[in-house]
């Protein structure tokens, strides 16, 4: 697998597309295929129609890009994605669930979106992010992010817990009934993620 991710840098924008799924190395891959497609075009069937030099400049072209974003690649090459926590993603973590147990919600949040750009496969962490982001009202950002780790393999076991809270967003959409007020997302509700029910109760 290490071995397939270097023959990543033979193209262009690859190493981000692949790797990372970025859109910038998608439009850099597909560049550079045009570009390699007008140098391969002027050169052997359009050659009776353009000039030698023309071909000739659009090929230096294409490999002064080649070589440019070859080299960015190299000096900025993507990491493996991690599986599992080290020591400091398990401390980032903690205290993220800390600070969500103290409901200082910025701080959970900054620290929980730091620890997925180190650990974007980390399910609990996804799925306590997007807990938060009921909790305090953003539904549609929450229930994005819980469709989307429940179709990443880091939300397979983490399912039950999902539909709970998918459960709870829709309910937190739903106009009141009978003249009662609908469930607030910030007030404090049974379940969620792991040790949240026993720690607001020791905190009360």
């Amino acid at each position: 697998m290490g071995f397939a991710r270097y023959l990543t840098l033979v193209w262009p924008g690859m190493p981000w597309l692949w790797l990372r799924g970025s859109f910038a190395g998608l439009v850099l891959a597909v560049s550079f295929a045009l570009a390699l497609d007008v140098a391969v075009f002027t050169t052997w069937i359009w050659s009776e129609l353009v000039d030698f030099r023309l071909s000739l400049a659009v090929w230096t072209a294409t490999a002064i890009v080649w070589l440019i974003a070859t080299a960015s690649a190299v000096t900025g090459f993507p990491p493996p994605i991690p599986h599992g926590r080290d020591a400091a993603t398990d401390a980032l973590f903690v205290k993220a669930r800390d600070a969500y147990l103290a409901r200082d919600w910025l701080a959970a949040e900054t620290k929980l979106r730091t620890l997925l750009d180190l650990s974007p496969t980390d399910g609990e962490a996804q799925l306590l992010l997007g807990t938060l982001l009921r909790r305090v009202g953003r539904l549609d950002e929450a229930a994005a992010a819980f469709e989307t780790l429940s179709r990443s393999d880091a939300g397979a076991q983490w399912l039950p817990a999902i539909a709970r809270e998918l459960e709870r967003i829709a309910s937190a959409r739903r106009p009141a009934a009978d003249g009662d007020q609908a469930t607030l997302p910030m007030t404090r509700d049974p379940g969620g993620p792991a040790q949240e029910t026993a720690a607001q109760e020791r905190a009360a």
